[in-house]
């Protein structure tokens, strides 16, 4: 079969408007350049239960596999179809793709349309003997991400499918293609801080209570929280206080209620429940109440075999050499982890969620190359 270019295929998927949560034809395309390949595909919505209403809406998943030699080994390619909203101020229309210059325009051509297409035009070039191929494919990764890889990874248990590697292809790079990939990432815990007190007149503080006052002890207290110094390989946890609300229009009215919202990023040495526990004390020691939601715990593939291919592979193609970080937001990844052994490699994420997102072309042929070798050389 001819090889599609990760250009051409990138176009197809930018040009399907997607936005979080993704269902229909963006998974249309993504079927159509499967089965040619000889992958069985498997598609399924997600979340659209009554019991789900409010919690992110109904997506699409898609599982794709083509199993190779018995005994062979699983590799298997995580991504996601769904993107960002554009947002006001394009130069052209975001899902319209458009090539000016060297760079491929439209929203999702690096993140992360422009992976998904590179991965699948490099199997266009594998032999036919390799072990088995598996893509993990959600449209609910930019969102909540309740019903997304979680469902798919369901999906996977259900048939008795677990993948001996997996390569998650998301915007890793920094400056050049190549210089950077990520072998975990830190958690994520959103906490909200609400505190009843008792409404009154400013100049009769004693028939009142004051739950400013005790939302400023608490944020000061957990402002002084050191959580650690870091580790090997993750920087030291943060805490950013990302909310306060009171609502009071009144110069003159001590409020009835005050609320505030903070956001911890942690490495391996904690658990969401760990520091939920944490800033759920010193809360509630002092008259509040607390509602923590874990986004995601840290993950960590120590450099090992999958590393060592995907550096190897870049070193060959780019002549970069990869720093191995944990830095940045959630993805997929912490999901997947465990369950496989999970790397995240792709494209630069200069201009990631931004207007006018673009890829290189030449960067869109290199990934390629780049996950054609990975791939052969895991199966091999």
């Amino acid at each position: 079969m001819t090889q599609k270019s990760a250009l051409d295929l990138a176009k197809s998927l930018i040009a399907c408007p997607s936005i979080t949560p993704a269902t229909g034809p963006v998974f249309d395309v993504m079927e159509a350049m499967l089965k040619p390949l000889g992958f069985e595909v498997s598609r399924f919505i997600a979340g659209d239960r009554p019991e789900d209403e409010g919690l992110g809406g109904a997506v699409e998943n898609l599982f794709a596999i083509r199993k190779g030699k018995e005994g062979a080994r699983h590799f298997a390619f995580a991504g996601h179809l769904d993107v960002v909203p554009p947002g006001e101020g394009w130069a052209s229309d975001p899902f319209m793709p458009e090539v000016k210059g060297d760079l491929l325009h439209g929203r999702g051509a690096v993140d992360m349309k422009g992976s998904i297409a590179a991965f699948v035009s490099a199997l266009h070039s594998l032999p036919s003997d390799l072990g088995t191929i598996s893509l993990i494919i959600t449209g609910d990764e930019e969102g909540p991400a309740r019903f997304g890889t979680v469902a798919l990874m369901d999906l996977m248990a259900e048939r008795g499918i677990t993948p001996d590697l997996c390569l998650v292809g998301e915007p890793t790079s920094v400056h050049r293609l190549g210089d950077m990939m990520k072998i975990g990432r830190r958690g994520s815990v959103n906490m909200w801080i609400t505190i009843n007190g008792m409404q009154g007149h400013v100049a009769y503080p004693h028939l009142a209570d004051n739950p400013i006052t005790k939302l400023g002890k608490i944020l000061s207290e957990i402002d002084a929280l050191q959580l650690d110094d870091g580790t090997d390989w993750f920087q030291p946890s943060n805490i950013e206080f990302t909310d306060l609300s009171v609502g009071n229009p009144a110069h003159n009215v001590i409020p009835a209620k005050a609320e505030g919202r903070l956001s911890i990023r942690f490495n391996d040495q904690h658990s969401g429940d760990s520091l939920s526990a944490l800033v759920r004390e010193i809360v509630e020691r002092n008259g509040g109440e607390l509602h923590p939601i874990i986004s995601g715990e840290p993950f960590l593939t120590l450099p090992g075999e999958l590393s060592c291919l995907i550096a190897q592979a870049i070193t060959e193609v780019t002549g970069m050499e990869p720093e191995l970080s944990t830095t940045g937001g959630t993805s997929d990844a912490r999901f997947l982890s465990k369950i496989v052994p999970v790397v995240e490699f792709g494209l630069c994420n200069a201009t990631m969620h931004k207007l006018d997102e673009a890829v290189a072309v030449e960067d869109l042929d290199q990934l390629t190359q780049i996950y054609a070798l990975v791939v052969e050389r895991a199966l091999a």
